[in-house]
Formats: C-alpha cells, structure tokens, sequence
C-alpha cells in the first residue's frame, strides 16, 4: 500500500497526516497522550485536510482532554507496601531479601511477592518484575488467541508481547503477527481480549474504517465499553515505554 507522511498543525493541535490508498478520510485520537492521526486518500488537498480538522477540532479536543486527564501510576519504586496490578486487580508488593535465585508469585489474593537478592537495584527488580509479567500474559494468550480465530475466521502466523509506546497492540497483516503490549498483563482479561480481537479484525480489514466497526461489533458487540474501560484505567508512569 502506497502511504505518505505529513503533519498539519490546527489551533496549536498537531496533527500527523497519513496518505494512503483509501477512499475515505479516517480520524484518530490514540492514548496514551492524545496523539492525533488523520489518514486520508493519496490526492486529497492540503485545504480539504484543512478544513476537515478544522470541523472535527471539537472532537479532537475532547479525545486528547481524556487521554491527557487519565490517570497515571506514580514512579514505581519496588518497594514493599507499593501497589501493582495483575490481570486488573491491585495487589501490595512485599520484597523479600534472599541469597538463592529470584522469584515472583501471588501470595493469596492481596500481596505480590518479590523474592531478590539483597543488594538487588531498583532497575533489577523492575525487570525481574517485568518478566514475571511477560511470562504470565504468553501464558494467557495462546487460548485466546485460538478462541478468537475461530470466531473471527482468521489464523495469525505469529504473535509476540512487547512494550509499545502508543498502542495496546499492532497487527502486521503481510506476515499476520500480532503484536501485544506488555502492560495489558496488569488490565483485566478482557481488555486483553478486546485488543486480541481488535488486532484479528485487521486480518480481514487494514484501516479503521466502517468495514471494520461493522465487523468488530458483530465478533464483540461490546467493544465499545471494554475499550473505554482500558482507557480509563491508569497507564504506567513512563507512558508505557507500553
């Protein structure tokens, strides 16, 4: 597919122009900081790009005043007594100092167990902490991957978890990898899920257009409400870096 990249700037709004073989132009506010895309057809006029943002500068305005007022997690410190998130629930970290290897796990239903060296940095246990989560998602997503496939029709080549600054997840539709943010292992399952299917979808369609709300809302008719509930939760505190 032929794409261009320009940007317009409305009102002090910059927004990234994307020209693209499509019919119709599409816009797009992204978390978690507001990001503003506008895809539109290969030949379309600057001043028809102009005047389009220009009718849609309410809108804009009040997508990126959401995103901007979400909450954000305080700096993470590993510490014992600091609040963490699995799968949506919040759960209080206890470090606990030991000489033999290091180890994450679910003590009951309220604390979250970081067994590290004694000399451990901040910087180490965030990594063996990040990795407890990578592991914990790639062990979630291969059911429901295959859930989804078959309900959708489609069958992905592969999939990954990375953090990703802008997006809960990616598709690459030539070589059908879906790609999923790490930071989805602390939202509840179903936003999981949601961005899950979000990704499939593209395998039947590339752009956000009606063609693809048509057939997100017949394969989840909610989606709606569990992308407002992942948008709504607090993103970490380095914007994802998701």
């Amino acid at each position: 597919m032929t794409t261009s990249k320009d940007k317009l700037a409305i009102a002090n709004i910059e927004i990234d122009i994307i020209r693209k073989n499509i019919k119709n132009m599409h816009l797009a506010v992204y978390p978690p900081t507001g990001r503003i895309r506008l895809s539109a057809p290969v030949k379309t006029d600057d001043e028809v790009l102009r005047l389009f943002a220009i009718s849609k500068l309410s809108w804009i305005k009040k997508h990126v005043e959401n995103f901007k007022s979400q909450p954000r997690e305080s700096e993470r410190e590993f510490i014992t007594g600091e609040s963490h998130y699995v799968k949506g629930k919040r759960y209080l970290l206890k470090v606990v100092s030991q000489t033999g290897p290091s180890n994450v796990s679910l003590n009951g239903t309220k604390e979250l167990l970081l067994k590290v060296k004694p000399d451990a940095s901040r910087a180490e246990k965030s990594k063996i902490l990040k990795e407890w989560y990578r592991k914990n998602l790639k062990s979630e997503i291969p059911e429901l991957l295959a859930k989804w496939e078959e309900r959708i029709g489609v069958k992905s080549k592969d999939w990954g978890v990375k953090q990703m600054r802008t997006k809960w997840g990616a598709c690459n539709i030539e070589e059908k990898r879906i790609w999923l943010n790490l930071e989805l292992g602390k939202k509840p399952t179903i936003c999981l899920e949601y961005i899950i299917v979000h990704e499939l979808t593209h395998l039947l369609e590339r752009n956000h257009n009606e063609r693809f709300i048509q057939y997100m809302d017949i394969f989840m008719p909610k989606w709606r409400l569990h992308r407002e509930a992942l948008n709504n939760l607090p993103v970490a505190h380095n914007d994802w870096a998701y």
